[in-house]
Parts: C-alpha cells; structure tokens; sequence
C-alpha cells in the first residue's frame, strides 16, 4: 500500500484508462429503510466496484459490476427458462451504473466492527432508499479513503467543469456527505459507527488510515507533498546493505522514495523519503542496483530475473525483490516524483536485466521490440488478491481427495514413503483417452488410475523402464502417444533418439534413431489433441531445427521434407514446441523468444521477442488464440489473434502480424509481497513448473496451473483478461510439488505429484493468497494419502 500523497493526481493518469479507481470485491445492497417490503435487498452477491470516465468531459460514473464465480455463470445460463433468457440481455443485469453527481450524497463509512460501506442515494426509489457497497474484508480502509477522494474530485469536476487540481478545500468540503448516517443493509440493528473524520496520519500506511473529511484529506495531501521529508517512518527490519562492488559505468541514478513491506500488517511502510537509487554495471554482463540513504546504505542487490520487477505509472512505483544468502526475501518499493523519472530508472534497470539475461547490449535492440519488454513489466496489479471465503471450505480444507485405497487407521510403519535408491517422483502424463496418469520416478513409472467420483486409485507399477538391449534408464521427457496406448520415452545419454514403451506390456519395444547428425531437444504431437487418435507422426526440435518424426519409416526416423533448419550460427536455443488443435506450431527458445509456424518446413509467420529469461514449458489454447509459455519466475499469455490492420481476425500463426503491432504479453505474476512471503517461508526462490491450460475437446480453456515449491497456483483466465486484481488462487503442500496437470475435460480438478505422493486435488480447496494461507503448514492428519506396501507393490509413489 502506498501513503495517500499524490495519489489521485496519477489515478486520473492517461485518459485512455477507462476506469480510475476500483474496489474488487463487495456487495452491493438496495436499503429500504420505510419500505414495508423489507429493509434490504442484496443485488449483487460478489461485484467489484469503480469509479470510469463517460464520453463527456468532466463526466463521471460508479460501476457496479457483479463478478461470477467459476461455473456459476454457465450454471445461470443453463437454469435460465424464456424468461431467463429476456433478463440475459439486459445489460443491467450484471452493471450497474450511476452519474456521480452531488445530488447522490456519495460518502463511506467504517464500523467499529471493521465493516466498510459506501452509500449513496437511489434516485428513482423513495426519498429515504439508498444503495450501499459493502467492502470484502480484504479491503484495506485506504483503498476506501482514496476511493472517496476520487468520488469527491470528480464531482468537483462535473459541477465547475474544472480540472480538480483547481479545487479549493472549501469547494471540495460541499461534496462531503460524512454527517449523514448510513443504515445497516440486513434487518438487524445498526451497529455503532465510526465517524471518518481522522486524515491520514504522517508516516501510515495507506493500509491502516480511515477516510477523513474532504478538506483534511486534500490538506493532508498537499501537506504530505510539500513536507515530504519530514515525515515519520516505522523501520522494518531487514539485513544490512552488501559491500558495494566496483563500477565500470552508471545506467542510472535518480532520487525517490524507499518503501519495505511489512509482513504483519500488510502493507509497505516508508522507511526513507530520500533516497538515491543507482543501476551500475560491474563487468561480464553484470549489474548492480544500490539504494543510499543520506545516513546509511539501506540495500545493495545484484540485478537478476529474481528481482521480479514491477513497475506502475500511476502510483509512480517501482516495486522489486532482494535476497540475502539464507534465501530470505524481502520486498521494498521505490516512489518517485514524477513519470519523467520513473521513466528514466525503468529504461536503466531494464536495460540492465535485459542485458544480463541476454548477454547483448540493449542499444542494439531495435526500438519496438525495446517498448515491448518495457510495456511487458508494467500494468500489474499491485494490491494483495483479496480474500474470498470458500462456501464450502469445511469440505475442502482436507489435501484433496482420498484414494480409494486409502485406510485412514494405516500406521506409519504400514507406510513406504521412500525408496532405497533415493529416486523421487519426477515427471507426470496424463491420459487424454483412457482415465490414466503416469508417474516416472527413476527408471520406473506408476500408473494411477481416475475414478468416476475423482479420486486416484493405484493401478500397476511398471518396474524397469530399459532399452530394447535391456540398459536401464530414468526417462527425462514422456509423452503418451497413439490413444494413450503407447508412450515415447526420452533418454538424455541417447539424445539423438527416442522409445517407445507399449503400455500394455510395459516394456520399451522400439529404438527410434531420429537423425545421425540431428539431436532431439523437445518433441510434441503433431497436434494438440492427437495423443487420442492413431496418429503415429509428431514433431521434434533440436537447438537450431524444427522436424516430424515418422516412426513408420525405414531407418532414421526424421522426414527430411518436413525440416526447417537454421544455421548453427543462429544460435536459435529451441527448447519447446506446442500444436493447436488445428496442427499450428509456436516454438520457444532458450532465449525466450517465441516462433508461430502454420506448418513444418517454412518460415515462421510471426516472431515474438525475448522478455529476457528462458523458456521453460509451452502450452497454446486450442484454436490457437492463447500462447501461454513459462519461465523461470513468471508466466507469459500472449494473445495470437489479430486486433486490427490488413490481417484483422487472423492468427498470428496464419498471417504475420504487422512490424508496429506486436501481439503483447500478459505477464502473469506473483505480487513481489507474495513473492516475498513465499520465499520467507521456503527459503528458496521461484521456479515455476510448466504452466498448461485446463483441456478437453469442446472445452474452452478457463484456468492455468502451475507450481513453485509446496505452492500449487492456478489463474482464472477470465479474471486475467478482466484484469481483475485477484487473478491466481494457491494450494500449500508439505513437500515440494513435482509435476502437475489438470485432469483431461475437466479444470476443477488437478493432479498433483509430490515427491512420494500422488494426488487428484479438487481446485475449490485452492485459496486466496493471505498471510495465513502461505504460511500455513498442511494439516498431519488423515486426510494424506500416501500408498501402502501392497499399492506401490516394489515402489512408492
């Protein structure tokens, strides 16, 4: 959270912002105090609220918008009859709006019981009916103080038909409707209200200060604005600065304000008002980021991809990461005092991480693909997700489903949760065709099997994964094949070529040389859904070319028509290929760029540039619309489809998309808080698994998981394309997660591989990221499920 100073001069910001200022999660109720029908009604069970420009100058509104749980809007629409179907059309149904105008007496209040309202007059009810949004419990009393400021301001405007930096304290005192009480929404008695009178005070967090009156919180402003220095700060504690080393040259150097993240109340406290931030190089591709205060230096920090940058141009913030040698990390936020200068530090820090990622000096890079990786680490939510309590979370707290073998009386000596060779489980498939899961663990493989009512039952254990002349050896990549009856195996002491086990059997039966000369790096279907047909063709990659492999050929496996090979000096680094459904081809890079192909054999028809870090997983969205790659410490969703020009409506995989419209990336990331609380807990950084979509033929693509450590995440896409600020939910294990999926045509449900346990985890028992929910340690109770003796017959899973 940030102190209140300024704040709504950048939340106004561009005018290409439809939305100024929002709530993310409340209730909306209609308050009938003389009604006889009840007292209250409640209209929106979840909505987010907001204050957005109209299309006439100085004119603004407060949006109501309900926000569908998953599921729950399809589960409107198939419980909608004639009548149904009418109200589905009306856009009221979901949005509310109303002008902000003086006469609606908009004001707020916080409760003694912590409960945060905001009220407003209904115009076309009685005289005494009102509206009120009740904030989420998530909701900080800041988020509150500034929501009103903005209400405040642009009433301001709509009245004088000024901009409101025009505003006196007096004219912006007759929009304060504090004095006026505001009636509980529920039939029950009021509770006492606290009056919000109090401005903020010096050095408090925005996260613990109640609104004030209009003329103490434009004063405290200005105030705060021109006494900036003088301000008190709570200290945080946190590791000395490390030993400054040499520079060779300086990228950057600007003046701002130093904020650290408190872990206890939430929120990031001032700790300096002036401090010098510097970008340094340091030599061999190394740069050095130092904050210096006038009596000490307060952290110096080595730029790497775990800073996890984030930078947000209305607040005029930079916020990052910083680490100490026991892997602890801590979060801190720079404020500076104009865009110009947060300009200027991001154009130098970027450069640097660019630089160090990449090895090749950012200069070189043309100017867009310059603008691309900047607009990339911009725009992301900077709140903490708020929290919303499950309905069912009683059910669901427990791990995840139990296995059907499961005897929750099993003593611990009854349990085999290692084994002696010391493998653990690694790498996991699931089965399109067949309800079957696979579990590698060393030079064996599991097989799981998914029961009707969604839990794993222990099927068989194939012991001894060995070549054809009977070499034992630990698969590094699997992929199921020819309608799951098969699976393709990857040995990395052989890596010019593959095998492929009969499932039925459990053997490997065939070597395939792919090429004399030609690696095989990554392989994948020929397209997305074909491991459910007889296809017996797909694709492979080595550093530098893209092929198919035809098994049915005689001798080496690669089809020689059907190669796109680059020079050696290309240094292309491919390290993942993925299909759509349509048998399009997007190739990532160790570099992290990302190739579109339509076919085998040509030219990609789109080129998306490196952010800087490697690419790690690839996954696209059927029809081709959604490319979603990983790296190491965020995930990148990048829209396909063409939005406009020549070539509007097509993919990027079809037609190139136009030199000055990139498609942009969505950088799906942890909040640098969450980052912070995740590493304080494991003392080690992020590295994410592959994300992959939720699958199933027909079925959209509504969710993305992947892990880090103990932590299970998982993105709502429709709260990503919303850009609401609660996008990801969160699961905690004990142990770190290996390898996990969703289960095929289904998301509500993801198959989790821990190092010696298996697990099909029900995606409703996945919680919003709180203090509570990171630091908490999975229940020891009956609910874990690891395998007996007579279930992993030689070998735990």
């Amino acid at each position: 959270m940030f102190m209140l100073r300024n704040a709504t001069k950048y939340l106004f910001g561009s005018a290409s912002k439809e939305s100024i200022v929002e709530i993310s999660q409340g209730k909306l109720y209609l308050v009938r105090p003389l009604s006889p029908k009840g007292t209250s009604e409640l209209i929106f069970k979840d909505a987010a609220a907001s204050i957005r420009r109209t299309t006439q100058e100085y004119h603004y509104e407060i949006v109501i918008q309900r926000a569908y749980e998953e599921g729950e809007a399809e589960l409107a629409a198939e419980g909608d009859d004639e009548g149904g179907a009418a109200e589905a059309l009306d856009p009221g149904k979901d949005e509310k709006t109303f002008l902000l105008d003086q006469s609606l007496h908009f004001r707020s209040e916080i409760r003694e019981d912590g409960e945060k309202v905001f009220a407003w007059q209904d115009l076309s009810g009685d005289p005494e009916d009102l509206y009120e949004f009740i904030c989420d419990e998530s909701i900080k009393p800041g988020e509150v103080s500034t929501f009103e400021i903005v209400a405040i301001e642009c009433q301001y405007e709509r009245k004088y038909r000024k901009p409101k930096e025009t505003a006196t304290d007096r004219q912006l005192q007759q929009f304060n409707f504090t004095e006026q009480p505001i009636p509980t929404a529920s039939p029950l008695a009021s509770p006492t209200v606290k009056p919000l009178t109090a401005p903020p005070m010096k050095g408090q967090a925005m996260a613990d200060t109640p609104a004030a009156s209009a003329k103490q919180r434009t004063a405290a402003k200005r105030s705060q604005k021109q006494k900036a220095p003088e301000r008190e700060y709570a200290p945080i504690a946190a590791p000395p600065s490390a030993v400054v080393p040499t520079s060779t040259e300086t990228l950057v150097k600007e003046r701002a304000e130093l904020h650290r993240f408190d872990f206890e109340s939430g929120s990031f406290i001032l700790q300096d008002p002036a401090i010098v931030a510097t970008v340094s190089e340091i030599g061999d591709w190394q740069y050095w980021l130092q904050i210096s205060g006038a009596e000490k230096e307060w952290l110096g920090q080595q730029i790497i991809a775990d800073l996890n940058p984030v930078f947000n141009f209305e607040y005029l913030s930079f916020i990052f990461n910083h680490y100490t040698e026991d892997g602890s990390a801590y979060s801190s936020l720079l404020r500076f005092k104009d865009q110009e200068t947060e300009e200027r530090f991001q154009d130098g820090l970027m450069r640097a991480l660019w630089e160090q990622l990449n090895e090749r000096k950012w200069k070189k890079v043309n100017k867009d693909d310059q603008q691309y990786v900047l607009d990339a680490f911009q725009d992301l939510t900077m709140e903490d997700a708020p929290v919303e309590e499950d309905e069912e979370e009683d059910q669901v707290e427990d791990d995840g489903q139990k296995s059907e073998h499961y005897d929750s009386d099993e003593s611990e000596d009854d349990v085999v949760t290692r084994d002696d060779d010391g493998n653990v489980n690694s790498k996991l498939a699931v089965g399109y065709k067949h309800d079957r899961s696979f579990v590698v663990r060393g030079s064996k493989i599991g097989v799981f099997k998914h029961t009707p009512n969604n839990n794993l039952e222990f099927s068989t254990n194939i012991s001894k994964v060995e070549t054809p002349g009977g070499k034992l050896f630990s698969p590094n990549k699997v992929m199921l094949h020819s309608e799951d009856n098969n699976m393709i195996l990857q040995n990395k002491d052989n890596p010019n070529s593959l095998y492929r086990m009969d499932l039925e059997y459990g053997k490997v039966v065939d070597e395939w040389k792919v090429h004399d000369d030609i690696g095989v790096k990554s392989f994948a279907p020929d397209k997305k859904y074909a491991q459910m047909t007889g296809e017996q063709t797909f694709l492979g990659l080595s550093d530098n070319a893209l092929y198919r492999i035809d098994p049915r050929v005689s001798g080496n496996k690669l089809v020689d028509s059907e190669l796109k090979q680059y020079a050696p000096s290309s240094k292309n680094a491919f390290s993942h290929a993925a299909t759509t459904e349509q048998g399009y081809i997007a190739v990532a890079s160790d570099k992290g760029d990302i190739r579109l192909f339509d076919r085998l054999g040509i030219n990609a028809k789109t080129a998306i540039p490196a952010l800087g870090e490697a690419i790690i997983g690839l996954d696209v969205s059927a029809n081709g619309r959604w490319v979603l790659a990983t790296c190491r410490t965020y995930l990148m969703l990048i829209d396909a489809l063409q939005h406009e020009g020549k070539n509007e409506g097509k993919l990027g995989f079809e037609k190139s998309f136009a030199k000055d419209s990139k498609p942009q990336p969505r950088r799906l990331a942890l909040t640098p808080s969450h980052v912070a609380q995740f590493q304080y807990e494991t003392k080690a950084p992020l590295s994410f698994t592959p994300a992959r979509f939720n699958t199933g033929i027909d079925d959209k693509e509504t969710s993305i998981i992947t892990a880090t450590g103990p932590f299970i995440i998982t993105w709502n896409m429709k709260k990503v394309l919303n850009g609401r600020k609660d996008p990801y939910s969160i699961k905690r294990y004990e142990e770190e997660v290996k390898a996990d999926d969703f289960k095929y045509g289904s998301d509500k449900n993801v198959i989790v591989a821990l190092p010696n346990e298996v697990n099909m985890v029900a995606k409703q028992s996945f919680k919003k990221p709180t203090r509570e929910s990171i630091a908490a340690t999975p229940r020891q109770s009956g609910a874990r499920r690891r395998l007996g003796r007579d279930e992993v017959v030689n070998s735990p899973y």
